[in-house]
């Protein structure tokens, strides 16, 4: 079992990354890789890069979003990690999310599907307000973009009231939560 877990957050070691760190940790006997997007170099979709996909599907922009579109591939499940920032995804997740564009148009007009493996997919989000509505667009716009992938949406995990970096801490419960969201999809 290889996991896949995919910080959003422009914060080092805030909120989202530790819990994403919390079910990365409980994946026991799992493989797992952890990327950071705001480490990479990631281009903003650009849209005219569709006109052309690469010959495996992926954008022809030579950018970061390769480490990405690989990582994908290999793994069997996704874990993606977000902050809410003004109602949704953070900027970082978005721009990740709209490049794969492209493996939407190879999956639904050029009939190839770039990720043909079925994906077990869980999504944990922090915000620091306590609107359920900010957590209910940031989910929709994730089941969007797993389904582009193949992931089936199997867990979810939002977290209101975190409003300083590392207040997640003072709320045992939500790490507990993250770990186990972690142990369920090692197990398979």
């Amino acid at each position: 079992m290889k996991i896949l877990g995919i910080s959003g957050s422009p914060r080092k070691k805030g909120n989202t990354e530790t819990l994403l760190d919390a079910a990365l940790k409980k994946a026991a006997g799992a493989e797992i890789k952890k990327i950071i997007i705001s480490d990479l170099n990631i281009s903003p979709c650009r849209e005219e890069e569709y006109s052309e996909v690469s010959e495996r599907g992926f954008s022809i922009v030579n950018d970061d979003m390769s480490v990405i579109f690989d990582a994908v591939t290999e793994c069997d499940a996704i874990i993606i990690a977000s902050p809410i920032f003004f109602g949704s995804l953070s900027a970082q997740m978005k721009t990740m999310i709209d490049r794969f564009q492209c493996v939407w148009i190879s999956k639904n007009i050029q009939k190839k599907d770039v990720y043909p493996k079925r994906l077990k997919g869980a999504f944990l989000c922090a915000s620091a307000s306590r609107r359920q509505d900010f957590f209910d667009n940031a989910s929709s716009i994730i089941k969007h973009f797993f389904a582009t992938i193949n992931a089936e949406y199997k867990e979810e995990l939002f977290c209101p009231g975190l409003d300083t970096k590392g207040s997640v801490k003072n709320h045992p419960e939500c790490l507990k939560a993250a770990g186990d969201i972690g142990e369920r999809l090692a197990r398979g």
